[in-house]
């Protein structure tokens, strides 16, 4: 059953400027809502309700997915140093959709705190490209997942080599060795200043900015994949490694689809552009955004399974000769301390461009507020 939160719900002509959204004509929120009357908001058919589900429900689908990797046989305990990585990944993965959905949800309290929830999204999505940048680093890195023959661990770190048995390239190997992580890093402070900064400037080309800025975390993380993909798979064709490697290219294929038909939905803004005030409630281009992205998040998960269920279940592959030395296992400074420094970087951002949105939106909030108790 709907809920009524007591407030009408408003056209485009009677809200704010800073809360219209392009073709969408009815459905808005005043943004004078409480904590309350936000979240009876979700049981409303406005037009952020689906923007909250779409990425909310999805939360519980993720975790099914996600929580199945430790009932594999073989699998350490969930408290082992060889899930740090994943568990770095998911956590970035469950603030991403929870940020996103309630951003959508609790945006109509003020003009401020608007501003703030797509910070605190902006600053996730961030997190999330470092954590997915972790877990390719120690699952899928060109020169994971092979123990070396007679130090094997319980972590099962070692070297691959190429299809042809050749070691990375030098040019390669100090890339991936000291620059991979460092360099996901600095991407994302540039991703989440980029985007905070479209909140304030910018305005007319956001959408554009936003979605091509993200596009260069991907392309920074993603490239232990690339090599992957083309150097061959590091294991002969006739072994078990090698299937692993056709079905994280499946994965990853997969996931470039959803994000660039994500990223479509977000520039074009179809189907509203097409009849605005059709998509108004359900159906609109965000709701589509947050769909693909999410399908490209589960391709992603299952890719980065693939490769966790081979290394588990293979850790009496060896190093061939004359290869480098293995990969060092992930360590809670290499893994939890990265994210606590990035988060500890992206809340400081936050925080600031927190301050000036409240210098240039309070007082017109404020405004906005005694205007309409007048003409109520």
């Amino acid at each position: 059953m709907l809920l009524n939160c007591g407030q009408p719900l408003l056209r485009h002509t009677d809200v704010p400027p800073r809360v219209i959204e392009n073709f969408i004509l009815t459905g808005y929120r005043f943004p004078n809502y409480s904590l309350r009357d936000c979240l009876l908001s979700a049981f409303r058919p406005t037009n952020e309700t689906g923007n909250f589900w779409t990425h909310f429900l999805p939360v519980f689908i993720f975790a099914y997915h996600f929580l199945e990797v430790f009932g594999w046989n073989g699998a350490p305990g969930s408290s082992a140093p060889f899930f740090y990585p994943l568990w770095n990944y998911s956590m970035g993965v469950f603030c991403l959709l929870m940020a996103s959905s309630m951003a959508h949800l609790l945006n109509s309290m003020s003009l401020v705190v608007r501003e703030v929830c797509f910070f605190v999204d902006y600053g996730t999505i961030s997190a999330y490209t470092v954590g997915s940048s972790l877990a390719y680093y120690y699952y899928i890195h060109p020169r994971a997942g092979v123990a070396d023959k007679g130090a094997l661990n319980d972590t099962f770190w070692g070297v691959r080599d190429g299809g042809d048995g050749a070691a990375l390239t030098p040019d390669l190997s100090v890339f991936f060795e000291t620059l991979y992580i460092p360099s996901a890093f600095v991407v994302a402070i540039i991703c989440i200043l980029s985007c905070c900064n479209t909140r304030q400037r910018w305005r007319q080309h956001r959408y554009v900015i936003r979605t091509l800025v993200f596009l260069l975390p991907f392309l920074v993380s993603s490239t232990p994949i690339f090599y992957r993909l083309l150097s061959g798979p590091p294991h002969s064709a006739a072994s078990s490694s090698s299937s692993s490697s056709s079905t994280m290219a499946r994965f990853f294929y997969r996931h470039c689809l959803w994000l660039l038909v994500s990223a479509l939905f977000n520039i074009s803004k179809l189907p509203e552009r097409l009849a605005p005030g059709r998509f108004d409630i359900w159906g609109h281009s965000h709701q589509w955004f947050h769909c693909c992205t999410f399908l490209s998040i589960l391709d992603e998960l299952h890719m980065i399974k693939a490769e966790v269920r081979a290394i588990l279940l293979h850790p009496d592959l060896v190093l061939p000769p004359n290869s480098l030395s293995r990969l060092s296992g992930p360590t809670l400074s290499s893994t939890y301390g990265v994210m606590l420094l990035l988060q500890t970087a992206i809340v400081s951002i936050i925080l600031w461009f927190s301050w000036r949105a409240n210098r240039l939106y309070g007082p017109q909030g404020d405004q906005l507020d005694k205007e309409r108790r007048k003409t109520q």
